[in-house]
């Protein structure tokens, strides 16, 4: 077999194709039911993260919008799926993703780019689902345990190494824009590195991270949980250490200690301490999830939803992760479209922690969607209007679209 003709759209062969003209589907299904895909958009928004959003048009009119991980590379990558997706019933949305699966696996479905950019068509196929069936999306993955989700915000201050200045914004976060639930970075400079590649913490650099901890934790008191992130920074031991140092302050959770790839590593530095470790930003569809949480490698489980696998994905993660007891705390530095599909499926599982808010400094953050109050007092209610129940403001994306991407068309 020519393994290149693979992924290749005019192919008459590919491994387990799962296109509705292979699979031997009738599309006509009356009603609202009765209609097919007619193109998928890209355009990239450049806010404190270039935002990748994906659209889904349909010839009924009813268009739906997505997200994808942001960065370079998805839009291109698409715009490659564009072949395999139109002339599809979008109520599909699990064989359709299997299908993108199965068509990308040549160029690395299993992880990465690939994986982010079918979450974005996924997103989408949620949205205009639901619009077709005139239900928001929670009801799509399993309907609702809460009417709102908590919302953990992302916090930052112009020296982010100084004590006092975290615990400054933590406090006035949590009093005057209502957060019960921020995280601060802990993976900052403390002025006694001697070589940060190796991964290896010192005492004094150990002594300083403490000293943040302390800081935000005893300020902020019982006002607010304070999670800490460290983006895959140190070494299995250096892990442990910190970890173990910060046992007597109220951690909501220690993020990332570890670099990502090595799940038995994690589980031995998740298992050796009482301060609880979550991981699961940089970790692939539900495969990559389950060597997570079968040897109950981490406290919380933290997939990003537009870089998991989308939607449906990540409530298949999540049910994986109730099995352990495990909560879900899901990671999240998205756009409103994005957030808002993470805060759907947070409301559908039982085990939903909190989701992330990562603009909370970006002013214009809310005006790429009509709605307005997206998040009140830490809190996100969900919307009873079909699918995301979000309406992108395309002047918004104009005045903000990254350089030389084209704007979408209109519905």
């Amino acid at each position: 077999m020519d393994y290149s003709q693979l992924s290749d759209p005019n192919a008459e062969y590919t491994m387990r194709d799962l296109s509705s003209e292979t699979m031997g589907i009738s599309n006509p299904r009356g009603g609202a039911r009765d209609v097919e895909i007619t193109d998928v958009q890209t355009t990239m928004v450049n806010g404190n993260y270039p935002w990748i959003l994906v659209r889904v048009y349909t010839d009924a009119g009813v268009v739906g919008t997505g997200e994808a991980y942001w960065g370079g590379g998805d839009t291109a990558i698409v715009e490659r799926m564009k072949p395999f997706v139109v002339g599809e019933n979008p109520l599909d949305i699990d064989r359709l993703y299997e299908h993108l699966v199965q068509k990308m696996s040549g160029e690395g479905s299993i992880s990465g780019k690939t994986v982010s950019a079918i979450s974005g068509i996924e997103i989408a196929l949620h949205d205009v689902a639901g619009k077709l069936l005139d239900v928001p999306a929670y009801q799509l993955v399993g309907g609702k345990y809460r009417d709102e989700v908590r919302i953990y915000c992302d916090l930052h201050t112009e020296n982010e190494a100084d004590p006092q200045a975290c615990a400054d914004e933590g406090e006035r976060v949590v009093e005057e824009l209502g957060y019960d639930a921020i995280k601060f970075d802990l993976d900052v400079p403390s002025g006694h590195e001697k070589d940060r590649a190796n991964r290896h913490l010192r005492n004094p650099e150990i002594d300083h991270k403490v000293e943040i901890v302390e800081a935000v934790t005893e300020r902020v008191g019982d006002r607010a949980d304070v999670a800490f992130d460290c983006h895959w920074s140190f070494t299995a031991g250096s892990a442990k250490r910190l970890a173990d140092a910060v046992e007597e302050y109220d951690v909501w959770w220690l993020e990332d200690p570890i670099p990502p790839e090595n799940h038995e590593v994690q589980a031995e530095v998740t298992k050796s301490t009482t301060t609880p470790i979550a991981v699961g930003e940089n970790v692939y569809r539900k495969f990559g999830q389950r060597t997570l949480l079968e040897p109950q490698a981490v406290d919380i489980v933290a997939p990003d939803l537009p870089r998991v696998g989308g939607m449906r994905e990540t409530r298949k993660v999540a049910d994986l992760a109730d099995m352990y007891y495990i909560p879900v705390a899901m990671h999240n530095v998205s756009s409103p479209i994005g957030t808002m599909a993470s805060a759907h499926v947070a409301a559908a599982i039982p085990n939903s922690l909190a989701v992330e808010y990562h603009s909370y400094e970006l002013g214009w953050w809310e005006d790429l969607v009509e709605e307005d109050g997206l998040i009140e007092d830490g809190r996100m209610e969900i919307p009873e209007e079909p699918g995301l129940g979000l309406t992108l403001d395309l002047d918004a994306v104009e005045e903000h679209m990254v350089d030389g991407e084209t704007l979408f068309d209109e519905a």
